[in-house]
């Protein structure tokens, strides 16, 4: 990766860290992780750097936007974003450096698809959670507004703590 990397800065273009979340259907966690994750890579001026991306294991929503409780929250939280949900392909695993799960099953789910050969580091969201690492991020499709602020909040602090190991070990600045 080190020569590759060498390379790619001889001739004046940077690699890009190619990043994915994952949840259930991709319309509420994945694109709202997404979401936050763009935002800060774009405030920091860093949006080139990275490819970002969000689906889901089922097939329930592909081709639907996020759902609106989402984007509302995410919206009252400062964060705009939009998606149309797909559902996690055997080339993600090739195309992404990252993977993460939202919870035990995606995870569970995404290892069942998973090639041997599979280039992607497939872990949990919040592993990069200071507060409760690997726990799941729980899902908020059945219940109220306080758990659409929840996931925000866990969401906000695990891809802030995940830019910052990202731009440490890819020596981003």
């Amino acid at each position: 990766m080190i020569v590759q990397n060498a390379k790619l800065k001889q001739y004046g273009k940077m690699a890009q860290v190619k990043v994915l979340f994952v949840c259930l259907g991709n319309i509420c966690r994945s694109p709202l992780a997404e979401g936050i994750f763009r935002n800060k890579i774009e405030q920091k001026g860093m949006a080139s750097r990275f490819v970002v991306d969000s689906c889901g294991t089922a097939a329930y929503h592909v081709g639907e936007h996020p759902d609106g409780r989402s984007v509302a929250n995410a919206r009252k939280n400062g964060v705009e974003y939009d998606h149309l949900g797909r559902q996690l392909k055997e080339q993600d695993f090739y195309r992404f450096d990252y993977i993460l799960a939202m919870d035990e099953y995606n995870l569970a789910d995404i290892h069942r698809l998973q090639p041997a050969d599979a280039k992607a580091q497939v872990m949990m969201m919040r592993a990069f959670d200071p507060m409760d690492e690997n726990a799941n991020v729980p899902d908020p499709y059945y219940g109220g507004e306080d758990g659409f602020q929840l996931v925000f909040e866990i969401l906000e602090r695990s891809t802030e703590h995940l830019l910052a190991r990202l731009m440490k070990d890819h020596s981003l600045s």
